[in-house]
């Protein structure tokens, strides 16, 4: 799992191109939105695309559970194992 989580921060990075960020400064459980890393409505489409395009998971626009996919790095490492079971 812990490869995991290095992976989808390295996609954060890449996909948001966040130069100034190392995944190591990336906290597993802080938020991805608000108060943690800062992101917003345009960053979660092109989060979603690009781990799409990494990991083969979808997210569905209509989906309500979005939310709590896209809470931290841990809730999308927990995504991505529970859609490739």
């Amino acid at each position: 799992m812990d490869q995991l989580k290095n992976e989808i921060k390295e996609v954060i990075i890449s996909a948001l191109q966040l130069e100034d960020i190392k995944p190591e400064n990336i906290v597993d459980s802080d938020p991805l939105f608000g108060e943690g890393l800062g992101l917003d409505s345009i960053d979660a489409l092109e989060l979603g695309v690009a781990l799409k395009k990494k990991f083969g998971v979808k997210f569905s626009a209509e989906s309500g559970e979005n939310k709590k996919h896209f809470a931290s790095v841990n809730a999308l490492a927990e995504y991505i194992t529970a859609q490739k079971a």
